[in-house]
């Protein structure tokens, strides 16, 4: 395994002041494509601290100041907050499932650098705390691709986008991702990004300590294919 450092360090947003960068992130790249959520992203948000929620942040080395975060809920005490807008699928219900909310990247920071590296941890985060799956919403036809390239699938393909409450009610598709074979499949086909991921130690990548929550109705089936 090689190591491999980069320009800004990745952590688990700890304290107020931290969850308060958190939001400056979200309201400098929400508030460039919507104006209107950018007052609203700055203000506390509730469900930063609820249980079964990790959030992110990304301070550059030189600078300190923060250029990325993204919000991983997980449904072990409540559902998921794309399920107010979205029915999931049979092949979803009754597993431990983790939400991604909130990634974004600040117009100083290298977007797709900083925006891989919070995938890898949020994939670190899940795996530590045994979810099955990750869903995301996307709106644009870039984002889906680019989650869709590192094995999202899209869910709502077919049926079309739809309106999330916490997202400022705007149409999004819906992906998921198979945390728990992620690996396997990422080298049965030689992904480009399999040794970035898997075989790539990155000092500056640390999201430890995570909280263990135990999932609540869970099922004991095996796992089903999407």
């Amino acid at each position: 395994m090689r190591t491999e450092q980069l320009s800004f360090d990745l952590r688990v947003a700890g304290t107020e002041e931290e969850l308060a960068d958190a939001r400056e992130v979200r309201a400098s790249a929400y508030g460039h494509h919507v104006p209107e959520l950018l007052e609203s992203m700055r203000r506390p948000d509730p469900a930063d601290r609820l249980p079964g929620t990790v959030v992110l942040l990304a301070r550059d080395c030189d600078t300190g100041l923060p250029i990325g975060t993204a919000r991983i809920t997980t449904n072990a005490h409540r559902p998921l907050q794309l399920e107010r807008g979205y029915e999931l699928p049979l092949a979803l219900k009754g597993w431990h499932l983790a939400e991604i909310t909130r990634l974004a990247v600040a117009p100083s920071g290298d977007d797709k650098l900083v925006k891989r590296a919070l995938m890898k941890a949020c994939y670190l985060v899940c795996l530590s705390m045994q979810v099955h799956k990750m869903v995301i919403g996307a709106r644009s036809a870039a984002l889906i691709r680019g989650y869709r390239s590192i094995g999202f699938e899209c869910l709502t393909a077919e049926t079309g986008p739809v309106e999330l409450a916490h997202a400022g009610g705007l149409p999004h598709h819906i992906l998921a991702f198979d945390v728990t074979s992620a690996e396997r499949v990422w080298h049965s086909i030689s992904h480009p990004l399999y040794a970035w991921m898997v075989r790539t130690f990155h000092p500056n990548i640390n999201v430890s300590p995570i909280p263990i929550y135990e999932p609540t109705g869970a099922s004991s089936r095996s796992p089903n294919t999407l």
